[in-house]
C-alpha cells in the first residue's frame, strides 16, 4: 500500500513537472504579470479595493441570473423558495456594491477587522494552550499580530476601508507571481 502511494506521487509529481516545463514560458509570463498588477495594486490601493468591490457585485448579479434561469420551471422542486430568496438576495446585494461601493468597501474592511481578531484571540488561545510544546511562540505572535491588524484597522475606519483590500490583494498577487515565476524558472531551466 505504502510503495504505491509513493508510486503515485512520484507519477504525479512527473507529470506536474513535464506540464511545468512544456508550458514554462506561459507561466513566466503570468507570474511577471500578476507581479506586475501586485504592484499596481500596491500604488493605487483604492482603484484596486474598489475593482474588487465591482466584480462582485457584477458576479452576484450574474450568479443571480443564472440561478434565476435554472429555476424557471422548477416551481414544485423542494425547497423553491430559498432558492428564490437566493437568487433576490444575489441581485439585491450586487447591485447595491455596483451603486455604492464605498458602502460595500466599509462592509468588506469590517468583516476583515472581525475576521482578523476572531482568528488573533483563538491563535493566542491555542498557543497558550499547546505551550510550551515546540513552536508555541511562533502561534502566539501570529495571533498577536492578528489582533494588532484588527486594532489598526479599527481604529484607522473609514480612511482603511480605501485602501486595505487594495493593499491585500496586491500582496497576494505578488507573492503569488513571485512563487509561479521561480516555479516556471527552476523547472525551465532544470
Amino acid at each position: 500500500m505504502a510503495m504505491s502511494l509513493q508510486a503515485a506521487s512520484e507519477a504525479m509529481r512527473e507529470a506536474v513537472h513535464e506540464t511545468i516545463k512544456r508550458h514554462s514560458l506561459w507561466y513566466l509570463l503570468q507570474g511577471v504579470l500578476m507581479v506586475l498588477v501586485g504592484i499596481l495594486a500596491l500604488l493605487f490601493p483604492l482603484v484596486a479595493s474598489v475593482a474588487i468591490v465591482l466584480i462582485l457585485g457584477w458576479t452576484l448579479i450574474a450568479s443571480g441570473v443564472l440561478q434565476g434561469f435554472g429555476l424557471i420551471g422548477a416551481g414544485k422542486v423542494p425547497h423553491f423558495w430559498l432558492e428564490l430568496i437566493s437568487v433576490v438576495l444575489s441581485l439585491i446585494v450586487g447591485w447595491l456594491l455596483l451603486r455604492n461601493p464605498g458602502g460595500g468597501l466599509l462592509i468588506m474592511t469590517l468583516l476583515l477587522i472581525v475576521y482578523f481578531m476572531v482568528e488573533g484571540v483563538s491563535k493566542v488561545i491555542f498557543a497558550l494552550t499547546i505551550r510550551p510544546v515546540s513552536g508555541w511562540g511562533w502561534v502566539l505572535a501570529s495571533g498577536v499580530i492578528g489582533i494588532l491588524l484588527a486594532v489598526y484597522l479599527w481604529s484607522s475606519m473609514p480612511v482603511a476601508a480605501a485602501w486595505v483590500l487594495g493593499v491585500l490583494l496586491g500582496i497576494l498577487l505578488i507573492s503569488e507571481g513571485l512563487a509561479l515565476t521561480n516555479l516556471a524558472w527552476r523547472v525551465r531551466t532544470s
